[in-house]
């Protein structure tokens, strides 16, 4: 099956880039930093590596120099895997750090330099409708409406499918950003735990207001689950030691499954935590308040069961630069 072939499925791309046959997808998460390099045959590599570009962002909002050179490291080393793939065009996205930044701005133009392709911050809608074009270009029809729910560091989006209306929204809720703010990195007492809690439906009641199908599709949906979050708690429900893309893929996850995990590591330190079998390491201390935010959404949308996905917004991206080739 070629996935790559699969055309936008919402507003066709506005970019105007010229691309070749093999482009390149750059996304500077909160969390991580991640490329794709893909041409319309599919994925030729992914490389992930956690950068944590939104640390003390929530409090400060300013990127700190030190984040900022730690994912201008690794963007240095994809520019080399990039030069290996003999790849010209591509592009880089920002998301929730880099929009909350006052120095936003700043980062872009030194990430733009190291990577040496066309740079720019997504707003919510377009960091959500990306991901929705990504994580459900290989999935078999469902007679149900489509949610995907994106994780990130810094925020998290919400964007479903009805019809042929994509209705979105993006949640400053994340799991760096409630870690820091509500959660903290270690044991969760009863203050933080609340706390917590309050903050994620506080988002959530922000959410349902300004998306009232969300409301209207609660209880018959079809939940796909993107990013880290999601990735590792199916590591850690299989055993899982060593990320293999197949094994995390398209697996079934129950609200169950989400819960007693959240439950386990909010009782352990983030020593503890990693010696769980596919426990990521550079996770141990934020996966905890990502499950927070799981679970909260979805007990709110009535769902028993989610579907992870290692497609999402980098694949996104790539379609819609493959789908400008001339």
């Amino acid at each position: 099956m070629n996935l790559w072939r699969t055309k936008c499925r919402s507003r066709p791309c506005t970019w105007s880039t010229c691309v070749g046959e093999t482009v390149a997808a750059l996304d500077c998460g909160s969390n991580s930093t991640r490329l794709l390099i893909a041409t319309h045959d599919g994925a030729l590599r992914r490389q992930t590596h956690i950068t944590r570009l939104s640390e003390g962002v929530d409090a400060t909002m300013t990127l700190r120099e030190s984040a900022m050179q730690r994912t201008f490291d690794t963007l240095g080393e994809y520019r080399v895997l990039m030069n290996e793939a003999a790849i010209d065009e591509g592009l880089l996205v920002a998301t929730s750090a880099v929009r909350d930044a006052q120095n936003g701005e700043e980062f872009l133009t030194r990430a733009q330099h190291v990577v040496g392709v066309d740079a720019r911050i997504l707003d919510g809608h377009e960091e959500a409708t990306l991901s929705y074009r990504g994580a459900t270009l290989d999935l078999d029809p469902d007679p149900r409406p489509t949610m995907i729910l994106d994780i990130g560091g810094g925020s998290t989006e919400m964007a479903l499918m009805r019809g042929d209306t994509l209705s979105s929204f993006s949640m400053q809720l994340g799991c760096v950003r409630v870690s820091e703010r509500a959660l903290g990195g270690g044991v969760v007492d009863e203050m933080a735990d609340a706390r917590a809690r309050a903050m994620i439906n506080a988002e959530l009641d922000r959410a349902f207001a300004s998306e009232p199908v969300f409301s209207e599709v609660a209880g018959d949906i079809r939940l796909i689950g993107l990013a880290g979050t999601v990735a590792t708690l199916v590591q850690l429900q299989g055993g899982i030691a060593h990320y293999e893309r197949a094994l995390v893929h398209h697996q079934r996850v129950t609200r169950d499954d989400v819960e007693k995990w959240r439950d386990t590591l909010a009782r352990e330190t983030p020593q503890e935590r990693l010696g769980h079998v596919g426990m990521v390491r550079g996770r141990e201390d934020v996966l905890t308040a990502g499950l927070y935010v799981l679970a909260a959404v979805m007990d709110r949308l009535e769902v028993d069961e989610l579907l992870s996905s290692e497609n999402d917004i980098l694949d996104g991206i790539a379609m819609a630069l493959l789908a400008n080739v001339r």
